[in-house]
Protein backbone atom coordinates (compact mmCIF):
# COMPACT_ATOMS: atom_id res chain seq x y z
CA UNK A 1 0.00 0.00 0.00
CA UNK A 2 1.51 3.10 -1.05
CA UNK A 3 1.19 6.25 1.56
CA UNK A 4 0.39 9.46 -0.42
CA UNK A 5 0.17 12.76 1.67
CA UNK A 6 0.58 16.16 0.50
CA UNK A 7 -0.66 18.28 3.31
CA UNK A 8 0.96 22.10 4.70
CA UNK A 9 0.23 24.47 7.24
CA UNK A 10 1.62 27.80 6.36
CA UNK A 11 1.50 31.24 8.67
CA UNK A 12 2.40 34.70 6.74
CA UNK A 13 1.35 37.67 5.63
CA UNK A 14 -0.91 38.85 2.33
CA UNK A 15 1.41 40.67 0.11
CA UNK A 16 -1.36 42.64 -1.26
CA UNK A 17 -5.04 43.22 -0.88
CA UNK A 18 -7.40 40.33 -2.08
CA UNK A 19 -9.17 40.32 -5.25
CA UNK A 20 -12.02 38.23 -5.22
CA UNK A 21 -12.65 36.76 -8.93
CA UNK A 22 -15.64 34.38 -10.25
CA UNK A 23 -15.22 31.72 -13.19
CA UNK A 24 -17.83 32.01 -16.04
CA UNK A 25 -19.77 29.34 -14.19
CA UNK A 26 -19.94 31.68 -11.26
CA UNK A 27 -17.52 30.17 -9.02
CA UNK A 28 -15.67 32.12 -6.59
CA UNK A 29 -12.02 32.17 -6.84
CA UNK A 30 -8.93 34.29 -5.06
CA UNK A 31 -5.14 34.04 -6.36
CA UNK A 32 -3.20 35.80 -3.36
CA UNK A 33 0.59 35.21 -2.25
CA UNK A 34 2.09 34.62 1.16
CA UNK A 35 4.98 36.40 2.93
CA UNK A 36 6.68 33.58 5.10
CA UNK A 37 9.68 34.15 6.87
CA UNK A 38 12.23 31.43 6.96
CA UNK A 39 13.04 30.80 10.60
CA UNK A 40 16.45 30.58 10.38
CA UNK A 41 19.28 33.06 9.45
CA UNK A 42 22.92 33.05 8.53
CA UNK A 43 24.96 35.01 11.24
CA UNK A 44 25.40 38.23 9.32
CA UNK A 45 22.28 38.13 7.13
CA UNK A 46 19.03 39.37 7.49
CA UNK A 47 16.36 37.17 7.54
CA UNK A 48 14.85 36.02 4.36
CA UNK A 49 11.46 35.43 2.99
CA UNK A 50 9.33 33.58 1.04
CA UNK A 51 6.29 34.30 -1.55
CA UNK A 52 4.13 30.95 -1.94
CA UNK A 53 1.72 31.55 -4.48
CA UNK A 54 -1.89 30.46 -3.35
CA UNK A 55 -5.08 29.61 -4.52
CA UNK A 56 -8.52 29.31 -3.06
CA UNK A 57 -12.03 28.07 -4.24
CA UNK A 58 -15.55 28.93 -3.17
CA UNK A 59 -16.78 29.57 0.25
CA UNK A 60 -12.42 29.45 1.39
CA UNK A 61 -11.91 32.40 -1.55
CA UNK A 62 -14.90 34.39 -0.25
CA UNK A 63 -13.78 34.06 3.48
CA UNK A 64 -10.22 35.59 2.88
CA UNK A 65 -11.57 38.28 0.46
CA UNK A 66 -14.03 39.12 2.78
CA UNK A 67 -11.81 39.53 6.28
CA UNK A 68 -8.08 39.92 5.25
CA UNK A 69 -6.32 42.81 3.61
CA UNK A 70 -2.47 43.23 2.66
CA UNK A 71 -0.50 42.73 5.45
CA UNK A 72 -2.77 40.77 7.59
CA UNK A 73 -1.13 37.29 9.11
CA UNK A 74 -2.96 34.33 8.00
CA UNK A 75 -2.42 30.74 8.45
CA UNK A 76 -3.65 28.54 5.77
CA UNK A 77 -4.21 24.64 5.35
CA UNK A 78 -3.86 23.13 1.97
CA UNK A 79 -1.84 20.46 -0.50
CA UNK A 80 0.70 21.31 -3.05
CA UNK A 81 -0.12 21.77 -6.92
CA UNK A 82 2.19 21.70 -9.74
CA UNK A 83 1.13 22.95 -13.08
CA UNK A 84 2.34 24.30 -16.24
CA UNK A 85 0.90 27.13 -18.97
CA UNK A 86 1.85 27.82 -22.35
CA UNK A 87 3.83 31.70 -21.63
CA UNK A 88 3.03 34.22 -24.08
CA UNK A 89 6.32 33.85 -25.96
CA UNK A 90 5.43 30.04 -26.71
CA UNK A 91 7.80 28.82 -23.75
CA UNK A 92 6.10 26.16 -21.06
CA UNK A 93 6.20 27.71 -17.34
CA UNK A 94 5.53 25.79 -14.54
CA UNK A 95 4.09 26.89 -11.28
CA UNK A 96 3.73 25.20 -8.20
CA UNK A 97 1.31 26.46 -5.79
CA UNK A 98 -0.71 25.65 -2.44
CA UNK A 99 -4.27 24.88 -3.26
CA UNK A 100 -6.26 26.24 0.44
CA UNK A 101 -8.54 24.21 2.11
CA UNK A 102 -8.95 26.34 5.20
CA UNK A 103 -8.00 29.66 5.94
CA UNK A 104 -7.61 30.89 9.84
CA UNK A 105 -6.92 34.30 12.05
CA UNK A 106 -3.39 34.20 13.27
CA UNK A 107 -4.28 37.13 15.52
CA UNK A 108 -7.72 39.25 16.86
CA UNK A 109 -9.07 42.78 15.18
CA UNK A 110 -8.68 43.87 18.87
CA UNK A 111 -4.75 43.06 18.72
CA UNK A 112 -4.51 44.26 15.43
CA UNK A 113 -5.82 47.98 16.59
CA UNK A 114 -3.28 50.12 18.79
CA UNK A 115 -6.72 51.76 20.45
CA UNK A 116 -8.42 48.93 21.07
CA UNK A 117 -7.63 47.87 24.99
CA UNK A 118 -6.08 44.63 25.71
CA UNK A 119 -8.16 41.56 26.64
CA UNK A 120 -7.66 41.21 30.58
CA UNK A 121 -5.36 38.84 31.65
CA UNK A 122 -5.57 36.07 34.19
CA UNK A 123 -2.92 36.49 36.77
CA UNK A 124 -0.67 33.77 36.88
CA UNK A 125 -0.17 30.76 39.40
CA UNK A 126 2.78 31.37 42.00
CA UNK A 127 5.44 29.38 41.01
CA UNK A 128 6.38 26.54 43.53
CA UNK A 129 9.41 25.21 44.53
CA UNK A 130 9.46 21.95 45.61
CA UNK A 131 12.64 21.11 48.06
CA UNK A 132 15.16 18.51 45.78
CA UNK A 133 14.50 16.04 48.35
CA UNK A 134 10.85 15.96 48.55
CA UNK A 135 10.65 15.22 44.81
CA UNK A 136 10.17 11.41 44.34
CA UNK A 137 12.54 9.71 41.52
CA UNK A 138 11.03 8.65 37.96
CA UNK A 139 11.58 6.19 36.32
CA UNK A 140 10.91 4.29 33.02
CA UNK A 141 9.41 1.24 32.64
CA UNK A 142 10.39 0.52 29.66
CA UNK A 143 8.07 -2.83 29.27
CA UNK A 144 4.50 -0.90 29.68
CA UNK A 145 5.92 1.88 27.01
CA UNK A 146 3.18 1.41 24.39
CA UNK A 147 5.88 1.74 21.44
Amino acid sequence: MALNLNKVIIAGRLTAAPELKQTPNGISVLAFSLAVDRSYTKQGEERQTDFLDCVAWRQTAEFVSRYFTKGDPICIVGSLQKRSYQAKDGSTRYVTEVMVNEANFVESKASKSNNAPTAPTVPAAPATVVPEDDMEQFTLDEDRVPF
